[in-house]
């Protein structure tokens, strides 16, 4: 099971936000490429991107931050935020990136995500956000009709990577991962499932972990790892050892 640390880009800086509330942003490193080679350093083997300001605007907007951190490290990374048409899917693999994560466009533009699976395998990930089980799109500013499962479930032909689950509610809120729904989730899909939101111990990892065979691939982390509350070598220890039970 890969952790995923996660640089989230907001005027150019890696910030944690809470809830997704852009104004509740706390700076950590107003270095994003270095913040990226300090990740490698700790050992991690992937990178989690998301451009917040781009997700709020429909466009790339920190991509001079993603490209210095594509320039700074080699290990794969994948990113979400403002991607909403071909042409900017096919720049950012053209620049260096492993996976595109789409969110909005599978709920506005469906047609373009299984355009782009099937332009792209394996290198497509689809963005599932939810606040109270419905779907939130535009950086979680509207929330929509759509469950969640009911969403992942269109797209189980298409042809995505995986599928990162975001918990709003519990994102940046450091009260434990919402593991149930995620293992729900997992269980009642064929594509492979990235949990995120609310990570914030060994334990939150501990749980996952036991639920791996589901169809759990990852788990994304941010600002736990920055604060210490998850320190890389024990959280990637513990990932490297065989899950304690499977359910």
């Amino acid at each position: 099971m890969i952790l995923f640390p996660a640089i989230d880009l907001k005027d150019g800086q890696a910030v944690r936000l809470l809830r997704g509330e852009m104004e509740s942003a706390t700076v950590f490193n107003d270095d994003p490429a270095a913040q990226a080679e300090s990740f490698v350093e700790a050992g991690f083997q992937w990178l989690h991107l998301v451009d917040l300001n781009g997700a709020f605007e429909g466009r790339p907007v920190n991509a001079p931050a993603v490209e210095a951190i594509l320039k700074a490290v080699a290990i794969p990374a994948q990113l979400g935020g403002g991607i909403r048409d071909m042409a900017t899917i096919e720049r950012w693999l053209d620049l260096g990136l492993r996976r595109v994560i789409l969110g909005t466009v599978a709920v506005k533009n469906p047609d373009l995500v299984r355009e782009a699976c099937r332009a792209f395998p394996g290198r497509v990930v689809l963005g599932i956000d939810a606040r109270g089980g419905r779907v939130a799109t535009e950086g979680w500013a509207e929330v929509s009709e759509i469950e969640a499962l009911e969403l992942a479930r269109r797209f189980e032909d298409a042809g995505a990577a995986a599928i990162v689950y975001t918990d709003i509610e519990r994102d940046g809120a450091l009260q434990g991962a919402n593991v149930e729904a995620t293992r729900a989730l997992a269980e009642a899909l064929e594509t492979p499932v990235i949990a995120s939101g609310g990570v914030a111990s060994l334990d939150d990892l501990a749980a996952f972990l036991a639920i791996e065979d589901s169809g759990i691939e990852g788990v994304i982390s941010g600002r736990a790892i920055y604060d210490g509350r998850i320190d890389p070598a024990s959280a990637l220890a513990l990932l490297a050892k065989e899950p304690s039970g499977a359910a």
